[in-house]
C-alpha cells in the first residue's frame, strides 16, 4: 500500500500542538484594516483551535509522522 500523502494546502494553514490538537490563524486579519479597532486586531492575531467538527476531517489530511 503506497504512503498516505499530505494535504499541502493545509498543511500550511493549520499545525498540531504538542498534545496532537490542531490550531488555525484567525481570519478577517487580512485587508479592510482601518475600520478595525486595535483591540480586535490584536486579539486576531491568536491562534484558535479547530472545532471538534472539523478535527476529524483534517486528520484524514495531515497524517502524522
Amino acid at each position: 500500500m503506497p504512503k498516505m500523502k499530505t494535504h499541502r494546502g493545509a498543511a500550511k494553514r493549520f499545525k498540531r500542538t504538542g498534545t496532537g490538537k490542531l490550531v488555525r490563524s484567525q481570519g478577517n486579519k487580512q485587508h479592510i484594516l482601518t475600520k478595525k479597532s486595535s483591540k480586535r486586531k490584536r486579539r486576531l492575531r491568536k491562534r484558535a483551535l479547530v472545532s471538534a467538527s472539523d478535527t476529524k476531517r483534517l486528520q484524514q489530511m495531515l497524517p502524522t509522522r
